[in-house]
Protein backbone atom coordinates (compact mmCIF):
# COMPACT_ATOMS: atom_id res chain seq x y z
CA UNK A 1 0.00 0.00 0.00
CA UNK A 2 3.05 2.31 0.68
CA UNK A 3 4.52 2.02 -2.41
CA UNK A 4 1.56 2.75 -4.68
CA UNK A 5 1.02 5.50 -2.70
CA UNK A 6 4.04 6.53 -3.61
CA UNK A 7 3.57 6.16 -6.87
CA UNK A 8 0.31 7.89 -7.39
CA UNK A 9 2.32 10.72 -5.46
CA UNK A 10 5.12 10.89 -7.99
CA UNK A 11 1.96 10.54 -11.29
CA UNK A 12 0.28 13.36 -9.87
CA UNK A 13 3.62 15.55 -9.36
CA UNK A 14 4.65 14.98 -12.50
CA UNK A 15 1.05 15.25 -14.30
CA UNK A 16 1.31 18.33 -12.58
CA UNK A 17 4.74 19.73 -13.59
CA UNK A 18 3.74 18.71 -17.50
CA UNK A 19 0.42 20.71 -17.15
CA UNK A 20 2.64 23.76 -15.98
CA UNK A 21 5.08 23.09 -18.69
CA UNK A 22 2.60 22.94 -21.38
CA UNK A 23 0.04 24.92 -20.43
CA UNK A 24 0.64 27.38 -18.14
CA UNK A 25 2.85 30.52 -19.62
CA UNK A 26 4.59 30.89 -16.45
CA UNK A 27 5.35 27.53 -15.67
CA UNK A 28 6.90 27.41 -19.44
CA UNK A 29 8.74 30.42 -18.82
CA UNK A 30 10.39 28.66 -15.70
CA UNK A 31 10.72 25.29 -16.90
CA UNK A 32 11.69 25.51 -20.45
CA UNK A 33 15.49 26.05 -19.51
CA UNK A 34 15.63 22.66 -17.56
CA UNK A 35 13.25 20.80 -20.14
CA UNK A 36 15.84 22.00 -23.02
CA UNK A 37 18.88 20.68 -20.85
CA UNK A 38 16.82 17.26 -20.40
CA UNK A 39 15.86 16.59 -24.27
CA UNK A 40 19.70 17.84 -24.64
CA UNK A 41 21.03 15.08 -22.32
CA UNK A 42 18.52 12.56 -24.10
CA UNK A 43 20.09 13.70 -27.52
CA UNK A 44 22.82 12.05 -26.10
CA UNK A 45 21.63 8.92 -25.22
CA UNK A 46 21.16 5.85 -27.91
CA UNK A 47 17.83 5.37 -28.90
CA UNK A 48 18.04 1.74 -28.18
CA UNK A 49 18.88 2.73 -24.64
CA UNK A 50 15.93 5.01 -23.93
CA UNK A 51 13.99 2.30 -25.38
CA UNK A 52 14.62 -0.21 -23.05
CA UNK A 53 14.60 1.19 -20.63
CA UNK A 54 11.29 3.03 -20.97
CA UNK A 55 9.91 -0.23 -21.87
CA UNK A 56 11.60 -1.48 -18.49
CA UNK A 57 9.75 1.10 -16.89
CA UNK A 58 5.98 0.74 -18.06
CA UNK A 59 5.83 -3.09 -18.37
CA UNK A 60 7.75 -4.11 -15.82
CA UNK A 61 10.09 -7.10 -17.70
CA UNK A 62 12.99 -6.31 -20.37
CA UNK A 63 12.48 -5.96 -23.66
CA UNK A 64 14.10 -8.70 -25.84
CA UNK A 65 14.83 -6.93 -29.22
CA UNK A 66 16.75 -9.98 -30.44
CA UNK A 67 13.58 -12.29 -30.05
CA UNK A 68 10.51 -10.30 -29.49
CA UNK A 69 7.45 -12.37 -28.53
CA UNK A 70 4.58 -9.89 -27.29
CA UNK A 71 3.20 -7.21 -29.60
CA UNK A 72 4.42 -4.18 -27.02
CA UNK A 73 7.81 -5.35 -27.78
CA UNK A 74 7.44 -6.34 -31.63
CA UNK A 75 6.52 -2.44 -31.35
CA UNK A 76 9.29 -1.50 -30.10
CA UNK A 77 11.18 -3.77 -32.37
CA UNK A 78 9.61 -1.74 -35.21
CA UNK A 79 10.79 1.67 -33.74
CA UNK A 80 14.03 0.50 -34.13
CA UNK A 81 14.44 -1.27 -37.11
CA UNK A 82 11.36 -0.25 -39.13
CA UNK A 83 12.34 3.44 -40.37
CA UNK A 84 11.48 4.81 -43.64
CA UNK A 85 10.48 8.43 -45.51
CA UNK A 86 7.05 6.98 -45.85
CA UNK A 87 6.58 7.09 -42.00
CA UNK A 88 7.29 10.27 -41.95
CA UNK A 89 4.81 11.78 -44.44
CA UNK A 90 1.88 9.85 -42.79
CA UNK A 91 2.63 10.30 -39.40
CA UNK A 92 2.44 14.46 -40.45
CA UNK A 93 -1.16 15.41 -39.48
CA UNK A 94 -0.96 17.35 -42.62
CA UNK A 95 0.64 16.34 -44.83
CA UNK A 96 -0.95 12.98 -44.46
CA UNK A 97 -4.10 14.01 -46.27
CA UNK A 98 -2.45 14.01 -49.48
CA UNK A 99 -1.47 10.10 -49.01
CA UNK A 100 -5.26 9.75 -48.11
CA UNK A 101 -6.49 11.44 -50.86
CA UNK A 102 -4.54 9.24 -53.28
CA UNK A 103 -5.06 5.75 -51.71
CA UNK A 104 -9.00 5.84 -50.60
CA UNK A 105 -10.20 9.45 -51.92
CA UNK A 106 -10.68 13.21 -50.73
CA UNK A 107 -14.46 11.95 -49.12
CA UNK A 108 -13.04 10.56 -46.02
CA UNK A 109 -11.01 13.67 -45.49
CA UNK A 110 -12.38 15.78 -42.40
CA UNK A 111 -12.51 19.67 -44.01
CA UNK A 112 -9.53 21.71 -43.54
CA UNK A 113 -10.22 24.93 -42.70
CA UNK A 114 -6.84 26.54 -42.18
CA UNK A 115 -3.04 25.51 -41.76
CA UNK A 116 -0.20 27.80 -40.73
CA UNK A 117 3.81 27.83 -39.18
CA UNK A 118 3.42 30.84 -37.71
CA UNK A 119 1.45 30.75 -33.88
CA UNK A 120 0.72 34.56 -34.63
CA UNK A 121 -1.55 33.69 -37.63
CA UNK A 122 -4.24 32.60 -35.17
CA UNK A 123 -6.90 35.14 -35.31
CA UNK A 124 -10.08 35.37 -34.96
CA UNK A 125 -9.98 36.61 -38.45
CA UNK A 126 -8.67 34.04 -39.82
CA UNK A 127 -10.65 31.43 -38.17
CA UNK A 128 -14.66 30.18 -39.31
CA UNK A 129 -17.61 31.00 -37.10
CA UNK A 130 -18.33 27.17 -37.27
CA UNK A 131 -16.99 24.60 -34.42
CA UNK A 132 -13.27 23.73 -35.34
CA UNK A 133 -10.60 22.48 -33.60
CA UNK A 134 -6.87 23.68 -33.52
CA UNK A 135 -3.92 21.51 -33.18
CA UNK A 136 -0.12 20.66 -34.66
CA UNK A 137 0.55 18.16 -37.00
CA UNK A 138 4.00 16.49 -35.35
CA UNK A 139 2.88 15.23 -32.28
CA UNK A 140 0.27 13.65 -29.85
CA UNK A 141 -0.63 16.20 -27.82
CA UNK A 142 -4.45 16.62 -29.24
CA UNK A 143 -5.91 19.83 -29.64
CA UNK A 144 -7.90 22.68 -28.40
CA UNK A 145 -11.86 22.07 -29.69
CA UNK A 146 -13.60 25.81 -30.18
CA UNK A 147 -17.19 26.25 -29.86
CA UNK A 148 -17.22 29.85 -29.94
CA UNK A 149 -14.18 32.08 -31.12
CA UNK A 150 -15.30 34.96 -28.93
CA UNK A 151 -14.55 32.98 -25.95
CA UNK A 152 -10.86 32.45 -25.97
CA UNK A 153 -8.10 34.40 -24.73
CA UNK A 154 -6.31 34.02 -28.28
CA UNK A 155 -2.94 35.83 -26.29
CA UNK A 156 -2.88 32.39 -24.55
CA UNK A 157 -3.92 30.45 -27.39
CA UNK A 158 -1.01 31.53 -29.71
CA UNK A 159 1.49 31.80 -26.55
CA UNK A 160 0.19 27.72 -26.43
CA UNK A 161 0.95 27.19 -30.07
CA UNK A 162 4.15 28.99 -30.21
CA UNK A 163 5.40 26.30 -27.20
CA UNK A 164 3.68 23.13 -29.35
CA UNK A 165 5.83 24.13 -32.29
CA UNK A 166 9.05 23.91 -30.52
CA UNK A 167 8.55 20.91 -29.05
CA UNK A 168 10.06 17.64 -30.71
CA UNK A 169 7.97 14.23 -29.80
CA UNK A 170 10.70 12.18 -31.02
CA UNK A 171 13.26 13.19 -28.34
CA UNK A 172 10.99 11.54 -25.36
CA UNK A 173 9.52 8.59 -27.07
CA UNK A 174 12.17 7.54 -29.93
CA UNK A 175 9.12 6.92 -32.27
CA UNK A 176 11.53 8.06 -35.34
CA UNK A 177 8.60 9.33 -37.52
CA UNK A 178 7.88 12.55 -35.36
CA UNK A 179 11.82 13.32 -36.01
CA UNK A 180 11.99 15.08 -39.19
CA UNK A 181 8.17 16.39 -39.34
CA UNK A 182 8.04 20.31 -40.27
CA UNK A 183 6.12 21.55 -37.34
CA UNK A 184 2.67 23.34 -38.34
CA UNK A 185 -0.95 24.03 -37.04
CA UNK A 186 -3.66 22.28 -38.62
CA UNK A 187 -7.73 23.59 -38.36
CA UNK A 188 -10.32 21.10 -38.95
CA UNK A 189 -14.00 21.40 -39.07
CA UNK A 190 -15.01 20.06 -35.44
CA UNK A 191 -17.01 16.80 -35.95
CA UNK A 192 -19.95 16.32 -33.45
CA UNK A 193 -22.85 14.10 -33.17
CA UNK A 194 -26.50 15.42 -33.67
CA UNK A 195 -26.49 15.83 -30.32
CA UNK A 196 -23.09 18.14 -30.34
CA UNK A 197 -21.19 15.81 -28.61
CA UNK A 198 -17.74 14.51 -29.78
CA UNK A 199 -18.10 11.24 -31.92
CA UNK A 200 -16.82 7.71 -31.46
CA UNK A 201 -13.37 7.02 -33.37
CA UNK A 202 -12.83 3.87 -34.50
CA UNK A 203 -9.25 2.35 -33.91
CA UNK A 204 -8.42 -0.23 -36.39
CA UNK A 205 -4.91 -2.24 -35.68
CA UNK A 206 -3.55 -3.81 -38.48
CA UNK A 207 -0.84 -6.45 -39.01
CA UNK A 208 0.72 -6.99 -42.22
CA UNK A 209 -1.60 -5.33 -44.16
CA UNK A 210 -4.68 -7.09 -42.48
CA UNK A 211 -6.74 -6.32 -39.58
CA UNK A 212 -6.35 -7.64 -36.30
CA UNK A 213 -8.83 -5.67 -33.80
CA UNK A 214 -10.92 -2.92 -33.46
CA UNK A 215 -9.73 -0.96 -30.10
CA UNK A 216 -13.24 1.71 -29.05
CA UNK A 217 -12.16 3.71 -26.25
CA UNK A 218 -15.44 5.29 -24.21
CA UNK A 219 -15.49 8.93 -22.12
CA UNK A 220 -11.94 9.70 -23.92
CA UNK A 221 -12.09 13.55 -21.82
CA UNK A 222 -13.75 12.54 -19.10
CA UNK A 223 -12.47 10.46 -15.36
CA UNK A 224 -13.19 7.20 -15.86
CA UNK A 225 -11.97 6.44 -19.64
CA UNK A 226 -12.84 2.71 -20.75
CA UNK A 227 -11.90 0.49 -24.05
CA UNK A 228 -13.17 -2.83 -25.87
CA UNK A 229 -11.92 -4.59 -28.49
CA UNK A 230 -13.83 -6.28 -31.21
CA UNK A 231 -12.55 -8.96 -33.54
CA UNK A 232 -13.08 -8.24 -37.36
CA UNK A 233 -16.90 -9.53 -37.04
CA UNK A 234 -18.05 -7.64 -34.32
CA UNK A 235 -16.90 -9.62 -31.40
CA UNK A 236 -16.29 -8.52 -27.68
CA UNK A 237 -12.12 -9.84 -27.28
CA UNK A 238 -11.98 -10.84 -23.68
CA UNK A 239 -8.72 -8.80 -22.84
CA UNK A 240 -8.17 -5.32 -21.16
CA UNK A 241 -5.60 -2.95 -23.00
CA UNK A 242 -4.54 -1.07 -20.56
CA UNK A 243 -8.30 -0.30 -19.30
CA UNK A 244 -11.44 -1.91 -17.82
CA UNK A 245 -14.34 -2.89 -20.32
CA UNK A 246 -16.98 -0.11 -21.61
CA UNK A 247 -20.69 -0.28 -22.03
CA UNK A 248 -21.87 -2.12 -25.18
CA UNK A 249 -21.44 -0.56 -28.79
CA UNK A 250 -23.49 -1.71 -31.91
CA UNK A 251 -21.85 -2.98 -34.33
CA UNK A 252 -21.81 0.28 -36.76
CA UNK A 253 -23.51 -0.62 -40.27
CA UNK A 254 -20.52 0.53 -42.91
CA UNK A 255 -17.96 -1.53 -40.53
CA UNK A 256 -16.67 -3.71 -43.63
CA UNK A 257 -16.22 -0.03 -45.32
CA UNK A 258 -14.28 1.19 -42.86
CA UNK A 259 -12.22 -2.59 -42.43
CA UNK A 260 -11.79 -2.01 -46.29
CA UNK A 261 -10.33 1.33 -46.37
CA UNK A 262 -8.35 0.81 -43.22
CA UNK A 263 -6.52 -2.49 -45.28
CA UNK A 264 -5.90 -0.22 -47.85
CA UNK A 265 -4.07 2.68 -45.83
CA UNK A 266 -2.08 0.19 -43.93
CA UNK A 267 -0.81 -2.21 -46.74
CA UNK A 268 2.79 -0.44 -46.83
CA UNK A 269 3.42 -0.77 -43.34
CA UNK A 270 4.18 -4.01 -40.88
CA UNK A 271 2.25 -2.35 -37.93
CA UNK A 272 -0.18 0.54 -38.01
CA UNK A 273 -2.77 1.75 -36.62
CA UNK A 274 -5.69 3.75 -38.14
CA UNK A 275 -8.34 5.60 -36.74
CA UNK A 276 -11.85 6.75 -38.39
CA UNK A 277 -14.49 8.79 -37.07
CA UNK A 278 -18.43 7.47 -37.80
CA UNK A 279 -20.57 10.62 -38.27
CA UNK A 280 -24.31 10.44 -39.24
CA UNK A 281 -23.41 7.77 -41.20
CA UNK A 282 -19.99 8.92 -43.53
CA UNK A 283 -16.91 7.78 -42.50
CA UNK A 284 -13.89 10.45 -41.71
CA UNK A 285 -10.07 9.51 -41.68
CA UNK A 286 -8.63 10.73 -38.36
CA UNK A 287 -4.80 10.06 -38.24
CA UNK A 288 -2.66 7.46 -38.76
CA UNK A 289 -0.19 5.40 -35.42
CA UNK A 290 2.96 3.62 -35.56
CA UNK A 291 3.47 2.61 -32.21
CA UNK A 292 0.23 2.47 -30.08
CA UNK A 293 0.67 4.12 -26.44
CA UNK A 294 4.09 4.00 -28.07
CA UNK A 295 4.21 0.18 -27.40
CA UNK A 296 4.00 0.38 -23.75
CA UNK A 297 0.83 -0.15 -22.87
CA UNK A 298 0.29 -3.57 -20.71
CA UNK A 299 -2.47 -6.09 -21.30
CA UNK A 300 -4.57 -7.15 -17.93
CA UNK A 301 -4.57 -10.53 -19.34
CA UNK A 302 -0.81 -11.09 -20.24
CA UNK A 303 -1.48 -13.68 -22.17
CA UNK A 304 -3.05 -11.29 -25.35
CA UNK A 305 0.42 -9.58 -25.55
CA UNK A 306 1.58 -13.12 -26.88
CA UNK A 307 -1.13 -13.66 -28.77
CA UNK A 308 -1.39 -10.77 -30.29
CA UNK A 309 2.45 -10.38 -31.04
CA UNK A 310 2.07 -14.16 -32.34
CA UNK A 311 -0.36 -12.50 -35.03
CA UNK A 312 2.34 -9.63 -36.12
CA UNK A 313 4.90 -11.08 -38.47
CA UNK A 314 8.14 -9.08 -38.40
CA UNK A 315 11.16 -9.75 -40.14
CA UNK A 316 14.11 -10.31 -37.59
CA UNK A 317 17.48 -8.87 -37.60
CA UNK A 318 19.94 -12.27 -38.54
Amino acid sequence: MYQNNNNSIFITIRQLVSNGYRKSNIGYTILRPFYKLYELVLRLIPDKIIIKNSFKKHMGYNLDLENPQTLNEKMNWLKLYNRKDLQTLVADKYKVRTYVEEKIGSEFLIPLLYHTKNSKDLIPENLPESDFIIKTNHDSSGGLIVRDKTQLDWNSVRKRFKHLLKENHYYSTREWQYKNIEPRIVVEKLLTNEDGSIPIDYKLHCFNGELSFIMIDFDRHGDLRTRNLYDRNWNLIPCNWGRPYGKELKKPENLDEMIRVAEILAKDFTYVRVDFYLVKGKIFFGEITFHHASGFQAFIQKDYDYKFGKQLKIKTLE
